[in-house]
């Protein structure tokens, strides 16, 4: 399961490994309405082919001519400004007169890609450092808070997973929640203690941790970088998660199971050391309401709602949970003999 950014990465070195020559690029600037945001990338191969998106197709035509003509066989990066005018906009398809400037480098061995993508692969925070003069890439380690950064001398992007997500239990719709979140650029870490559930955990790529939920989750120390969602359905282990998760700075806390069983858990954590305003922050039926049934449809909605929480989207009011009708039928006493 690959990030946009590491199937760039990974499409451009092996590129390089196969013998042709390529070229990375890299937003680092926008001004007005620019379609992508900085830090967005693209790999263009000498032929023409490519992977990845800037401007969403304004001006990735003019680039591939660039490749092919000369950024391909160059020895150093260079920076290309897209949309300085407004007829320069309206030429390349920017809306609103849009400007963009980003670094277009050669990938050569001196790129440092293998190198890159073997550690993001490890689930580590990397930062890489690319010399305009040379475009020598140098790697060091990465923080949470780190952003992409250019003095014209130096671009510093940072790669590997932006955010924590801690997923409490692992069950099916855990692999699922998982599997997806690895997408969004999430460094997912699975606590469960139990033998049998532990026991059958294969996915190789998100490790577990058999540490007590309430222990694990303190030492983690969440930041706003963080989410977690308890999914195991037993109190001894979603509370103890969630009652440290909600005193954290986690952007995100959210359990699964009815709205009856987390109004229960909410009676719950008023007996710990849990104040009313950190409970009313509990996501609890959690996920967006899109009539969701299955493990990968409930994993849907629940990184529907973290996605919308980390851009500042409120709820759309189609996607309001509905208020449970009374059914008569669901009370009749069925006799038997």
């Amino acid at each position: 399961m690959d990030s946009v950014d590491i199937e760039v990465l990974r499409t451009a070195e092996e590129w390089r490994k196969s013998g042709h020559r390529a070229a990375l690029g890299t937003i680092v600037k926008t001004w007005g309405s620019a379609p992508r945001p900085v830090g967005a990338m693209v790999a263009i191969r000498d032929d023409g082919q490519i992977v990845g998106s800037v401007s969403g197709g304004c001006v990735e035509d003019d680039l591939v001519e660039k490749v092919r003509e000369k950024f391909a066989a160059a020895k150093k990066p260079e920076l290309v400004t897209y949309g300085v005018t407004n007829e320069e906009a309206t030429r390349w398809g920017l809306p609103c007169g849009g400007t963009l400037q980003l670094v277009l480098e050669p990938v050569t061995e001196t790129s440092g890609l293998s190198d890159l993508l073997a550690k993001i692969q490890s689930q580590q925070l990397v930062k890489r450092r690319v010399e305009m003069e040379s475009g020598r890439a140098t790697l060091e380690p990465g923080r949470w808070q780190d952003v992409l950064e250019f003095d014209g001398r130096v671009l510093s992007a940072v790669h590997g997973p932006r955010w924590r997500l801690v997923l409490i239990g692992a069950g099916q719709l855990t692999r699922y929640l998982a599997e997806m979140a690895r997408m969004l650029d999430y460094h997912v870490v699975v606590i469960d203690p139990r033998e049998e559930y532990a026991a059958g955990w294969d996915l190789a790529v998100v490790p577990i941790n058999r540490g007590m939920p309430d222990d694990v989750v303190r030492e983690m120390q969440l930041d706003g970088h963080s989410a977690l969602v308890a999914l195991t359905h037993d109190p001894k282990l979603d509370d103890l998660a969630l009652m440290e998760a909600l005193k954290s700075a986690a952007f995100y806390v959210g359990a699964i199971g009815s709205k009856k069983n987390n109004d229960a858990r909410r009676e719950r954590l008023k007996e710990f050391d849990v104040s009313a305003e950190e409970i009313a922050r509990l996501r609890g039926p959690v996920g967006l309401y899109i009539g969701s049934k299955t493990p990968p449809e409930i994993a849907v909605a629940i990184l529907a709602e973290m996605t919308a929480v980390r851009h500042g989207v409120s709820e759309p009011s189609w996607a309001a949970k509905p208020k449970p009708r009374f059914d008569p039928s669901a009370c009749e006493v069925k006799q038997t003999t």
